[in-house]
């Protein structure tokens, strides 16, 4: 009888066939097997067990999750990565989620997306260092994906073209009042009122982007016409109050339940005839929004603990009900694409020392693992 070790490596070489794939597996006992003459990655596999897991459940989440505990070690360049990971995962599809190993299923539905919840899974991804996330992003740290006309511009010319497309989207005049709903360390807020004369409020439920964010609007002149706050969407005070409302990378911490609700306050905020934008990634496909994608478990238990993506007829079907006029709907999968390439594969890997000393390796290895599962799992939309 094969030993699991043979099993796995036969079943690798039926399903990769074609051209050769750039990988080398190295055993936990030393035994190693090569399926190019020149391989660009290497895996070392620690245990047995790694390989059992693979084979019962679904191996990019397996890999992701045992890369990020140190049970599997990865060598090579990141560029080279990702493709290697599909294909090894492509050949162990596993059984389809039930739905996420996050924070909901440890925790239970109960208490999903009540505030207090929903402020501790946000501080969980956001509250771990401006620092961090500043080796990383634009220079005006807008954390979504950027708008490349071209394809040639960095990701500090991107983001600032994104953030001028939900300006102009947004159809913004000097003197209106803008609420960004899930602010962020203020990229938008900050954009708007330099460019184009707004007096804005910005809410966020982390600690680091509110401290950060206010500071900056400070050091750039701009406190006495942009406020942010600390503060829950559900608890915005004001009622017909906005010209405009934007909302980028935010609605997909709302949970699915809570739609209808998310859609209600931004109506409730706005003014009569005015102008909302809803910016977030969704479900690819209708049967996805029950965590059936790959990465879904991953990135519920290591990334977006207690994230949930709708397909984008609910998200209209939600609007609808809360009197709010579909207008314009764009995909923006491709800006996104190229976005993760600019974040993971090139600014974090080059300061990947940087980014161990201030959040340590797993957190490190949980940022690298991300753009894999996010770039393969999901689609971007704004509507």
């Amino acid at each position: 009888m094969k030993d699991l070790r043979s099993t796995f490596l036969d079943h690798l070489k039926k399903h990769l066939q074609g051209p050769a794939i750039p990988l080398r597996i190295v055993f936990w006992d030393g035994h190693e097997y090569a399926f190019s003459p020149t391989p660009l990655v290497t895996m070392h596999i620690h245990s047995a067990r790694i390989l059992s897991r693979m084979v019962m459940g679904s191996a990019l989440d397996v890999l992701g999750e045992a890369y990020v505990e140190g049970d599997v070690g990865m060598e090579g360049r990141y560029q080279d990565l990702p493709a290697v990971a599909e294909a090894v995962s492509d050949a162990f599809p596993g059984k389809k989620s039930a739905g996420g190993k996050g924070f909901l299923s440890r925790w239970g539905w109960a208490q999903a997306h009540s505030k207090a919840r929903d402020a501790e899974a946000i501080r969980y991804h956001y509250d771990v260092s401006n620092d961090f996330y500043g080796l990383w992003l634009d220079r005006n740290m807008v954390y979504s994906c950027g708008y490349f006309k071209t394809g040639s511009e960095d990701i500090h010319q991107a983001q600032e073209q994104k953030l001028d497309h939900i300006c102009r989207k947004l159809h913004l005049q000097p003197g209106e009042r803008l609420l960004d709903i899930g602010c962020g360390w203020g990229g938008l807020l900050s954009w708007a009122a330099r460019n184009y004369g707004i007096h804005g409020v910005g809410v966020t439920l982390s600690e680091e982007q509110f401290a950060y964010a206010r500071e900056r609007m400070e050091r750039e002149g701009l406190a006495d016409r942009v406020e942010i706050r600390l503060q829950d969407y559900r608890d915005i005070p004001e009622e017909g109050a906005f010209d405009k409302v934007s909302s980028v990378g935010m609605f997909e911490h709302v949970g699915r339940t809570k739609l209808g609700e998310y859609f209600g306050v931004i109506r409730r905020v706005l003014k009569e005839g005015g102008w909302a934008m809803n910016h977030g990634i969704t479900a690819p496909q209708q049967d996805d929004e029950n965590g059936h994608h790959q990465g879904s478990d991953f990135i519920d238990k290591y990334v977006f603990p207690d994230g949930e993506i709708p397909h984008l007829w609910r998200v209209v079907r939600e609007m609808a009900g809360q009197h709010l006029e579909v207008l314009d709907v764009e995909n923006l999968r491709p800006h996104y694409a190229q976005t993760l390439i600019h974040w993971e594969r090139r600014r974090l890997e080059e300061r990947k020392d940087e980014a161990i000393a201030m959040v340590g390796e797993k957190r490190y290895r949980i940022w690298a693992v991300q753009q894999l599962q996010v770039d393969r799992a999901l689609a971007v939309l704004t509507a």
